[in-house]
């Protein structure tokens, strides 16, 4: 029997909300965790990664960050990869040719703040700034942001720098050394290349398989500003891949999937889950409509009268269906929750109302709600 968007809703959700593990080996099968400062009641990686590790408790990945092998970095978004990931990505740019091209005075004050994170081994930008003083430039959200601020964050994008851990939400830094020879090799060895661009496409096609070919094109696309240095190469890695991975045309479209999977899965939970805007079930949205045939769009940077569904509205996955959304928030210690439904035959049953009280209960454990 050929592939159908049954199994392929089952095979969507079955691969990548796996059995709870721990941490770290959560983040390790994942490869890539994004991440999202608005507490809706939570951050988006901690109600990712909720799902996938046991007793997970809110802000637990910055608790144990500095123990766990991971890092914070961009991949096709902002978030934490493993290191093994990070290392597919650096160097960005060749530093020599990145402090060439930049002006005579950002040179300088590039080189001066390494040398100072250098010497104090870990530093907080406040520190930096107090250091330097270096002024403001505009952000490019049109606002004012500390120049050494931004300068950090660049040296950080180009892997000069480290995110160790963070202080009531703010980075902190240190020097991020790299291995010259193998700087020289990524450089010059075009099968190297090749390899490292190739690995970082499966780690996208592991987290958001089966996805369809347009989403394919325009995610391993994303995977430009993982690897600038590489840009131009992307559109090759993309047809590689093609060539390698497993795909099937399912209702006039072509799906894709690691190769050697099964995506035809039968075994659907009695289990509702509340998930991230960005969980990787439904982050990509043409993938959501094709899926779930319905429109998901998130909201929060929507002007409230413009809202349809809320401005942090949690997908509600009844088995393998997306019935419907939930808006959580904390008020006066208790969790208040608003449910909406595109599916409201499926709310009406008693099974589901059993396990969404479940659910909810899990998000007060981890809030430590009660406690």
């Amino acid at each position: 029997m050929p592939v159908g968007l049954d199994n392929l809703r089952r095979y969507a959700a079955g691969r990548s909300l796996f059995a709870p593990t721990t941490l770290r080996r959560a983040l390790h099968k994942m490869g890539f965790v994004q991440a999202d400062p608005i507490r809706a009641p939570a951050r988006a990686q901690d109600l990712i990664l909720r799902h996938r590790v046991k007793n997970y408790r809110n802000g637990d990945l910055d608790r144990s960050y500095a123990k766990l092998g991971v890092e914070e970095d961009f991949f096709i978004n902002y978030g934490f990869v493993t290191r093994e990931v990070q290392a597919l990505m650096h160097p960005r740019l060749d530093f020599r040719k990145w402090f060439r091209a930049s002006s005579a005075t950002r040179k300088k004050r590039a080189v001066l703040l390494l040398e100072f994170v250098r010497e104090r081994g870990v530093v907080h930008p406040r520190e930096v700034d107090e250091h330097f003083a270096h002024g403001s430039v505009e952000n490019y959200w049109g606002g004012s942001s500390n120049a050494t601020t931004h300068l950090l964050d660049d040296m950080h994008y180009q892997g000069l720098l480290r995110v160790v851990r963070r202080e009531a939400g703010i980075r902190l830094y240190a020097a991020h050394q790299h291995d010259p020879s193998v700087i020289d090799s990524v450089l010059i060895d075009k099968a190297v290349r090749n390899a490292r661009i190739d690995a970082l496409v499966d780690v996208v096609v592991n987290i958001y398989a089966p996805i369809p070919a347009r989403s394919l094109v325009s995610t391993i696309g994303r995977l430009r500003l993982a690897v600038p240095q590489w840009r131009r190469e992307v559109a090759k890695a993309l047809a590689r891949a093609k060539q390698r991975l497993a795909h099937e045309h399912v209702d006039g479209v072509e799906w894709y999937w690691p190769a050697g999977e099964n995506p035809k899965r039968d075994d659907v939970q009695d289990t509702v889950r509340l998930l991230a805007p960005f969980d990787p079930v439904v982050w990509d949205r043409k993938r959501f409509e094709l899926l779930w045939e319905w429109s998901y769009r998130f909201e929060a940077y929507t002007p409230p009268a413009k809202r349809v569904r809320g401005y942090y509205a949690l997908p509600l996955l009844w088995r393998d269906r997306v019935i419907g959304w939930g808006n959580l928030s904390v008020v006066n210690g208790e969790l208040k929750a608003e449910l909406g439904f595109v599916e409201s035959k499926a709310a009406r049953d008693p099974v589901f109302k059993q396990e969404l009280e479940a659910e909810l209960e899990r998000v007060r454990k981890f809030l430590s709600l009660g406690t």
